[in-house]
C-alpha cells in the first residue's frame, strides 16, 4: 500500500471512529446465528464501499467498520449465497469430548475477490477469499469505549484500558469487557500464510485496524456472557481445517510431565539433582508410580545450546539420552527432547527429528527461534509437521507465533509458551498474572506456563532461585486451570510426596478431558474451573489474585449420585507473602445439588477431587 493510500485510509478510519453514521449506508444482507441471539449486517455506501456491524443479544457491539483488501476499496457484489451447518467434532485431546460445530454462513463474492462470513452462537469469523492479500482494509470500530487487556509477550498483559487509551500497536488477544454480561476477544483462526495478527489502534478513537501483510487467515470475533464464556468456547479449533484423511494421530497421548530444568541444583537427604543420567531416571521413576506421561530434558543436554558446534544428535550427553529412553519405555513414561534454533539450523533439521523419532523419544520442545513473526509462522509449520510424521508431540517456546487453532489440524501440536510463565527468563509472576492470563493467552490454545511448584523458596535452584508469590494449593489448581495437551510439573519428586494430597490431585489430572467447564471468574481477579478426567473423576481449581476471598462453588456440572469431595484450600494464616505451605483438607461426600465453600489465602487457591462412590 502506498504512502498516499494509507494516509486516505487513516483519514477515513478516523472519521469512521468519531462520527460513522454521518454515511449513507444501506443494508444488502444479514446473518444471525444458529441460536438467534447474535447478528451482522452487511451494509455498503453509494460508491459501493463494504462494512459490516455486529450485533449481540439486541446490542450492537461493532458499529459500521470497513471491510475489502489491498486498493480495492469499492466493490460491486456480484452474487451472495447463505447455507447452516450443523455437525459435530470429536477431537482426539482438548477441552471436552464432543464439540458442537453449528453455524450459518455467508459468502459474498465482489468483482475482486470473496467474502466468506460465519456466525456460531458464540463468535463471528470472517475472511477473504480467492485474492492475495498484501494488506487489509479491516476495521473493529467498537461501538464504546469498553475496557480491553491484550497480550504482551513474556510480561504480565496489558490492561485494564479503555479502548481510546491505547498505544499504536497492540497485539491479540485482546480481550473486551463490554458490560458485566458481555464480553469479547478478538483473535484470528488457520493463520496460513502471511503476518500473524496486529492490531492497529487510531489515536482517540475505538477503532482497530488490521495492520498485518500478507496475511490469509479468518479474523475471528469472540463472544460470551461471561469470561469464562471465552476460555470455554473452540471457534479458533473449528475454523481449522480437520486432520488429512489418511493422517494417522492414534499416538497421540496427553498428560502431564516433570521436567529437568527447574530441578538442577536442588538437594534433598543428600542428593543433588542436575541435569544428568542420574536425576532422570529418580525422575523417571517417580513419574511412572504417578500416572505422570513423560519426562522434559531442557537445553544443554546435546552441548551448549548457543553453541553451533553442538550436534543434535551426537554431542553432549546422546548416549545418555539413548540410555534414558529405553529405561523411561520400559516404565511407561516418554521422553522429551530439547531443540533451539542454533542447532535447528546448522543441522539438517528434517533428519534431526527424523533420528529423535527412530530413538523413540516422545516429543520436541523447540526454543528461541529467530526472525520476524511472518518468517517463523511457516518454520513453525514445518517444524510440526515434520514432528507429526516421526510421531513426535511438540511445544513452541521463547516468543512463539501465537496458537490459532493448529492443535484441530495437527493434533501433535500439544502446547505453546504463549504467556509469561512460572519461573522464567529470571522472573517470576505475580498471582494477577495468572488470573489475567487466562483470560487473555489462553483464549487462543494451550499454553505451558509450567505452574505446579511445591517448594516455594527454590534455593539452590541454578537457574532461578527466587522464591514463589503463590501458595502450594494454587500451584496445584493452577495446574489444572492451564489449558495444555502437557503440563509441565517444575519441581523434585520429594516435595511432591511431602503434600500426598496435592499430589494425588495433579496425579488425578487424566487427559484427554471428557468435558470442562469454567465455573466463574472475573479477568485480572479469580477462576474457577472444572474438568472432567478421562478415568471419569471431576476435579475443580479456584485461584486468586493478591485478595483474598471466598467463593461459593455450585457442584451443578457432577451427574447424579454421590460423591467423595477431597477438598484442599489454603490455611488461615497461608497467603502467597508467608506461610505457603499452609493448607487444610476436608473430605465430605457431596452430590451435584450442594455447593461448596472455599477460602482462598491472598494468591491462594483451592483444588476439589470428586470421586463418585455409587456404582
Amino acid at each position: 500500500m502506498n504512502t498516499r493510500f494509507s494516509f486516505i485510509i487513516f483519514l477515513g478510519l478516523l472519521f469512521f471512529g468519531i462520527n460513522i453514521h454521518a454515511q449513507t449506508t444501506s443494508v444488502f444482507e444479514n446473518l444471525v446465528s444458529p441460536d438467534g441471539k447474535l447478528k451482522v449486517t452487511f451494509l455498503e455506501d453509494k460508491k459501493g464501499a463494504v462494512y459490516y456491524s455486529f450485533i449481540a443479544d439486541g446490542r450492537m457491539l461493532l458499529q459500521s467498520s470497513p471491510l475489502g483488501v489491498n486498493n480495492t476499496t469499492y466493490q460491486h457484489l456480484r452474487s451472495k449465497q447463505q447455507r447452516q451447518v450443523s455437525k459435530v467434532w470429536k477431537p482426539l485431546w482438548g477441552k471436552r469430548s464432543i464439540v458442537p460445530d453449528a453455524y450459518r454462513e455467508m459468502v459474498l463474492q465482489f468483482d475482486a475477490y470473496t467474502i466468506r462470513a460465519r456466525l456460531y452462537n458464540d463468535g463471528l469469523a470472517f475472511r477473504y477469499e480467492g485474492v492475495k492479500v498484501d494488506s487489509e482494509l479491516t476495521v473493529f470500530n467498537f461501538a464504546g469505549n469498553y475496557q480491553a487487556w491484550y497480550y504482551n509477550g513474556e510480561h504480565h498483559n496489558i490492561g485494564p484500558e479503555y479502548l481510546k487509551d491505547a498505544a499504536a500497536i497492540r497485539y491479540p488477544v485482546m480481550t473486551v469487557k463490554v458490560s458485566d454480561k458481555q464480553y469479547l476477544a478478538i483473535h484470528e483462526a488457520f493463520l496460513e500464510s502471511g503476518e500473524p495478527l496486529l492490531l492497529k489502534h487510531i489515536s482517540g478513537t475505538t477503532v482497530f485496524n488490521v495492520a498485518s501483510k500478507g496475511s490469509k487467515a479468518w479474523r475471528v470475533v469472540m463472544y460470551g456472557r461471561s469470561p469464562g464464556d471465552l476460555v470455554d468456547s473452540h471457534l479458533l479449533e473449528l475454523l481449522n481445517p480437520a486432520p488429512e484423511k489418511d493422517a494417522d494421530f492414534s499416538w497421540i497421548k496427553p498428560g502431564l510431565a516433570v521436567w529437568d530444568w527447574r530441578i538442577n541444583g536442588a538437594v534433598f537427604n543428600g542428593f543433588k539433582y542436575e541435569m544428568s543420567l542420574p536425576s532422570w531416571k529418580r525422575m523417571v521413576d517417580f513419574a511412572s508410580k504417578n500416572n505422570i506421561s513423560y519426562l522434559v530434558l531442557d537445553a544443554d543436554w546435546y552441548g551448549p545450546e548457543f553453541n553451533k558446534a553442538s550436534d543434535p544428535v551426537k554431542g553432549g550427553k546422546v548416549q545418555s539420552v539413548k540410555e534414558l529412553i529405553q529405561y523411561a519405555k520400559e516404565r511407561a513414561v516418554g521422553v522429551w527432547l530439547y531443540l533451539n534454533d542454533v542447532g535447528g539450523n546448522h543441522y539438517p533439521l528434517e533428519e534431526t527429528i527424523r533420528q529423535y523419532g527412530e530413538w523413540g523419544a516422545a516429543g520436541i520442545k523447540y526454543g528461541f527461534m529467530q526472525g520476524s513473526l511472518a518468517e517463523k509462522n511457516p518454520k513453525t509449520q514445518r517444524i510440526t509437521q515434520l514432528c507429526a510424521q516421526n510421531k513426535l508431540l511438540v511445544d513452541f517456546h521463547d516468543n512463539p507465533v501465537h496458537p490459532y487453532g493448529q492443535m484441530r489440524t495437527y493434533p501433535n501440536a500439544v502446547t505453546r509458551e504463549f504467556c509469561q510463565a512460572q519461573l522464567d527468563g529470571h522472573q517470576v509472576f505475580q498471582p494477577k498474572t495468572f488470573v489475567t492470563s487466562v483470560f487473555v493467552n489462553m483464549l487462543s490454545g494451550p499454553l505451558d506456563m509450567n505452574n505446579g511448584i511445591m517448594d516455594m523458596e527454590q534455593k539452590g535452584r541454578v537457574d532461578n532461585a527466587m522464591p514463589v508469590p503463590s501458595t502450594i494449593v494454587a500451584e496445584a489448581a493452577r495446574t489444572l486451570i492451564t489449558f495444555s495437551g502437557i503440563t509441565i510439573l517444575p519441581d523434585i519428586p520429594e516435595y511432591y510426596e511431602m503434600h500426598p494430597e496435592l499430589l494425588k490431585f495433579i496425579s488425578s489430572e487424566a487427559m484427554p478431558w471428557q468435558e470442562s467447564k469454567t465455573l466463574s471468574g472475573e479477568i485480572g481477579e479469580y477462576i474457577v474451573m472444572a474438568r472432567k478426567s478421562s478415568q471419569g473423576k471431576w476435579l475443580i481449581a479456584a485461584a486468586t489474585n493478591e485478595k483474598e476471598r471466598e467463593l461459593i462453588i455450585p457442584l451443578t456440572v457432577l451427574e447424579k449420585g454421590n460423591y467423595k469431595a477431597t477438598i484442599i484450600q489454603d490455611a488461615e494464616d497461608a497467603s502467597y507473602l508467608g506461610n505457603k505451605e499452609h493448607y487444610n483438607v476436608l473430605t465430605q461426600t457431596v452430590n451435584n445439588k450442594n455447593q461448596v465453600k472455599v477460602r482462598l489465602a491472598p494468591g491462594g487457591g483451592a483444588c476439589l477431587l470428586l470421586e463418585k462412590v455409587d456404582r
